[in-house]
């Protein structure tokens, strides 16, 4: 395994919640005041967008692995980047609201 590569999955898994690269970055930084953002990137998992909810801005990873392919082929271009973003509820938030829910028709 490429070195920082263990400790960069540390990071992120000991965390328990999403975190950008920068994030990563200066995590990893008060361990190894020498690295560079760029080793953060290079480890970066595949492509994925995000689910952020709409209550507690949570944020959730989605993997949509064809949906470049299926928006170049309905527009007929290539895309060169893109951003998605998904607001949502997220399932904790939304166990709150029926939980509320349920208590105020009492």
């Amino acid at each position: 395994m490429p070195k920082y590569a263990e400790e960069i999955l540390a990071v992120v898994t000991e965390l328990q919640r999403h975190l950008t690269a920068e994030q990563v970055f200066m995590e990893m930084k008060k361990e190894h005041p020498s690295i560079a953002i760029g080793t953060v990137y290079k480890h970066r998992t595949e492509r994925h967008d995000h689910l952020i909810c709409s209550r507690c801005g949570k944020i959730a990873d989605v993997h949509l692995p064809d949906i470049q392919s299926r928006i170049e082929y309905a527009l007929g271009c290539d895309i060169l980047s893109y951003d998605l973003k998904i607001r949502y509820i997220c399932p904790d938030c939304r166990e709150q609201e029926e939980n509320n829910a349920e208590g105020g028709t009492q």
